[in-house]
């Protein structure tokens, strides 16, 4: 049967570079002659494997899809595919193992399979070999946003994490590249762009006459080299946001947004997981942040009840976290991942599950609390909010979600100003609330980063 006759979804799962990642399948395999639908033949689950409940719900989305759709095709692919195969290469009804050794190679894959040429049903390979970054993804076809990977792989072996042996040795796209496909994006429509990776502080490119450049030289390249109106950077760990990253945030450009990868406030716990930092250095970086852009939203990701963390430990965390300042908190209960030197601490110095679940239970509560006073400051706010794809919802430069008063589908991808009007938190399936606001009028100069 002709290719065309087949159509796909891709099913994205995880991290940033996963959205990255998934856009750039949807392109290739468009590019093969493939159509992306509504109503897809093939099914491709681009997997996480953060921890071992995201390859489990991996497993839980493919047997849903052949038990409603029998004839369909099914392929697992991305990090779960790459270091979960003694899981995932025995799932029935699963047609194709596709790790992120063989991803770039999965036009050609599914190519061969419908042409009953495959006499293997699995293909992974070693993973630290890998040199490609496939770079030319960002936009997925149901998002307004974009993300650009600038890097992959890491090189931190934290003691509780799996992804470098998922992801591989840390690389980097070189910057002509991307100022290349920056502009290419804008060209398609973007207006933001996610500057995204594994591990971007690991950034560099050695290919300038200069000699190697780091991240902080490709943040101020793209803001002198090209002109998209919104700029992102994803995860840092705190010694990562220097003070010379922090300045180019004087540029409007530059969205007031920060992630850090923070994990833990106890210097202890810090130690155990194999992080580079201690409580000093997390204090010292929330404080860089509000003392430079006091009004910026400050998102982190913390693990509760990693092996020896007692409960004097987490109580340093919680104490510490409480007088920082700080938007909202990704909480996570420690999970238990194979192949780790973590796993190896179990038996010896676990957490019982319940005690995890009730720390992280504390921390989100004070974490919907924090977020709940914030929000509330918002009202009687003006924002600049990128409409995104359906018009009934928006994000602020700053991340704050905005539900519209007054929908405008119409202005999808572009950027308004906004008038928060009040905070909800109603909706029982969101964690936490979102802003309402009302769209005053369009931007009249996007270019440059702001209405007038």
């Amino acid at each position: 049967m002709d290719r065309l006759s087949y159509t796909f979804a891709v099913h994205t799962y995880g991290c940033k570079v996963n959205t990255y990642d998934s856009g750039l399948l949807q392109q290739r395999l468009t590019r093969a002659g493939f159509a992306n639908a509504s109503a897809p033949r093939v099914h491709i689950l681009n997997t996480c494997a953060v921890t071992a409940e995201a390859t489990k719900q991996a497993i839980k989305d493919a047997r849903r899809i052949r038990s409603r759709e029998p004839l369909a095709t099914i392929v697992l692919t991305g990090c779960a595919a790459q270091v979960d195969g003694a899981t995932l290469d025995h799932v029935p009804g699963v047609d194709l193992v596709v790790a992120n050794s063989h991803k770039g190679e999965l036009e050609r894959i599914l190519d061969q399979f419908f042409k009953g040429e495959l006499k293997d049903r699995v293909f992974r390979s070693n993973i630290f070999k890998k040199d490609d970054l496939e770079a030319g993804g960002g936009i997925e076809n149901d998002h307004t946003r974009t993300f650009l990977k600038i890097q992959d792989g890491c090189n931190s072996f934290c003691s509780y994490c799996v992804i470098p042996y998922a992801r591989g040795k840390s690389r980097s796209i070189p910057m002509n590249e991307l100022v290349k496909r920056l502009r290419e994006l804008q060209t398609q429509g973007a207006s933001e762009v996610v500057l995204t990776g594994v591990h971007i502080a690991d950034y560099e490119d050695e290919s300038r006459p200069s000699g190697k450049q780091h991240l902080a030289a490709l943040i101020e390249t793209v803001l002198k080299e090209t002109d998209i109106p919104r700029i992102r950077l994803s995860s840092l760990e705190p010694g990562e946001l220097t003070s010379e990253i922090m300045d180019f945030y004087q540029d409007p450009r530059m969205c007031a947004h920060f992630h850090m990868s923070i994990q833990s406030a106890n210097t202890s716990v810090l130690g155990g997981m194999k992080r580079r930092y201690t409580q000093d250095d997390v204090s010292t970086s929330l404080r860089m942040i509000h003392d430079r852009l006091p009004h910026a939203f400050v998102g982190m990701d913390v693990i509760t009840g990693f092996p020896g963390e007692t409960e004097a430990a987490f109580e340093d965390t919680f104490t510490c976290l409480e007088s920082l300042p700080w938007t909202r908190i990704h909480v996570f209960p420690y999970s238990e991942r194979p192949g780790t030197k973590a796993a190896a601490l179990m038996q010896e110095l676990s957490v019982p599950k319940s005690m995890r679940a009730a720390r992280a239970a504390r921390l989100r509560e004070l974490s919907s609390e924090r977020f709940a006073r914030a929000g509330l400051a918002q009202i009687g706010t003006h924002k600049d909010v990128l409409v995104l794809k359906t018009g009934v919802s928006g994000l602020s430069r700053d991340y704050w979600p905005v539900q519209f008063q007054n929908p405008s589908p119409e202005l999808s991808g572009q950027e308004v100003k906004v008038e928060i009007t009040g905070y909800d938190h109603s909706d029982a399936s969101r964690m936490d609330g979102v802003l309402i606001g009302r769209v005053v009028r369009r931007a009249l100069d996007s270019v440059v980063g702001g209405l007038n």
